[in-house]
C-alpha cells in the first residue's frame, strides 16, 4: 500500500466516522513553512488538486501557525476562509474542525450542516491525527491500516453497551472485557473512591485476583499506582522494560498477584472530579502507541458519561419525594378574574 493510498484510506474512514462532506490532509512543504494538499476525500469534486496554505491564512493557516486544534460549529465565510475549494463550493460549508499533525501538517473535516461536530468529535479527530503522524515514520503501513477500523469498531461496541445494559455492575463487567480484548492486555480493573482522600475500592476485574466474593476490595489511597492516580488526577502509562521491577498496581499486598510490567491507569472524572480509575496491565513489556492510548482515552470518556448519567438519575430519584406539586394540568387564564399587575409610577 503506497503512502498516498494509505492516507486516502484513512481519510475515507474519517469521512464515514463523522458523516462529513470532505476530509483534507495538508503536509509541510520541503521548505517547512507552507503546507500543501497531500490527500483528500470528498463527497463532491470541488477540492483543488494542488493548493498550498501559508501560516495564518484562513482557518487552516491558523492551525498551521498556532499548532492548536480548531472547531467552528457555524462557519461564516465573511470572517474567514478554508482555501481548498474551487468554483464557489466553500459557500456551502457550514461547519469545520481541524487538528495539527504532531509531526507537521493539518487534517481538516467539514460539513454542509451546521453544528455537525462536537468537542468529543474533536478528540476523536486528534486520534486520527496521531495515527497519521505515526504512519509518516512507519514501515508497516498494512498493519496500521488494520488498527484504525479495529479501534473504532470497538468504540462502537462500547457505545452500544451504554444503551444495552442499564445496571452498573453488568455494564462495568462487559466494559472491562471489551477494553481488555481490544487492547490485548492481560488484566483490567476498575477502582472507585471509597472515602475521599482515604481509600479506594476495586469494584470489578476481568480475572479474579483481588475479589474473592461479592464485596469490593478496599485499599488505602496511598497504595500503588492506582492510588497515585487518584491523588494526582493524572494518567500513568508505563510500557515496562524487560528485567525491570514489576509495576506495583495496587501496592504491596499479601495476595499472590502477577508481576505486571506494562500498566495503563486512566482517571475517570465525573463533575470534574476523579471518581474512578481504569486499570489495564500486562505481564510482559509492550508498546503502547498513540493510537492505543487515544482509544483508551475515548473508552474512558464513555465510562465517565455512563457514570454521569447514573449520578443524575440518583439525584433525580432523591429529589422527587421532596418535590412539591404547585398545579395539576393546564389552567385557563381569565383576564377578568386575574389580579391587576403592579404598575410602577
Amino acid at each position: 500500500m503506497t503512502a498516498y493510498s494509505f492516507e486516502k484510506h484513512v481519510l475515507s474512514i474519517v469521512c464515514s466516522v463523522f458523516d462529513a462532506y470532505s476530509v483534507v490532509l495538508f503536509l509541510p512543504d520541503e521548505e517547512g513553512e507552507a503546507c500543501h494538499l497531500a490527500s483528500a476525500y470528498s463527497l463532491g469534486d470541488k477540492i483543488l488538486p494542488t493548493v498550498s496554505i501559508l501560516p495564518g491564512k484562513g482557518l487552516v493557516g491558523w492551525i498551521i501557525r498556532n499548532r492548536q486544534p480548531l472547531l467552528v460549529a457555524n462557519f461564516d465565510q465573511r470572517q474567514s476562509s478554508l482555501g481548498y475549494y474551487a468554483d464557489g463550493e466553500e459557500a456551502n460549508i457550514k461547519a469545520f474542525m481541524g487538528c495539527p499533525i504532531p509531526l507537521g501538517g493539518v487534517i481538516c473535516v467539514d460539513s454542509k450542516r451546521q453544528y455537525s461536530f462536537s468537542d468529543k468529535d474533536h478528540k476523536v479527530l486528534q486520534m486520527f491525527a496521531e495515527l497519521i503522524a505515526r504512519q509518516q515514520g512507519a514501515t508497516g503501513r498494512q498493519e496500521l491500516a488494520g488498527e484504525i477500523p479495529h479501534y473504532f469498531a470497538e468504540l462502537g461496541v462500547i457505545q452500544e453497551l451504554r444503551f444495552r445494559y442499564k445496571r452498573w455492575n453488568v455494564f462495568l463487567q462487559n466494559y472491562l472485557r471489551v477494553m481488555v480484548e481490544a487492547t490485548g492486555f492481560d488484566y483490567g480493573a476498575f477502582a472507585s473512591v471509597d472515602q475521599p482522600g482515604e481509600s479506594y475500592c476495586i469494584e470489578a476485574e476481568t480475572a479474579r485476583l483481588l475479589l474473592t466474593g461479592e464485596e469490593p476490595r478496599i485499599l488505602p489511597m496511598s497504595n500503588g499506582i492506582t492510588g497515585w492516580v487518584f491523588r494526582n488526577e493524572q494518567q500513568v502509562v508505563a510500557e515496562g522494560v524487560e528485567g525491570s521491577p514489576a509495576s506495583v498496581l495496587f501496592g504491596k499486598l499479601p495476595d499472590d498477584l502477577p508481576d505486571f510490567q506494562a500498566v495503563v491507569c486512566m482517571p475517570v472524572k465525573v463533575n470534574r472530579s476523579t471518581r474512578g480509575v481504569l486499570c489495564l496491565a500486562h505481564t510482559n513489556p509492550r508498546q503502547i502507541d498513540e493510537s492505543m492510548r487515544s482509544f483508551i482515552e475515548q473508552g474512558v470518556d464513555h465510562l465517565a458519561l455512563f457514570l454521569e448519567n447514573l449520578y443524575l438519575k440518583m439525584r433525580l430519584r432523591s429529589m422527587l419525594p421532596k418535590a412539591q406539586v404547585h398545579g395539576e394540568g393546564a389552567q385557563i387564564y381569565d383576564p377578568d378574574s386575574a389580579p391587576m399587575p403592579h404598575v410602577k409610577e
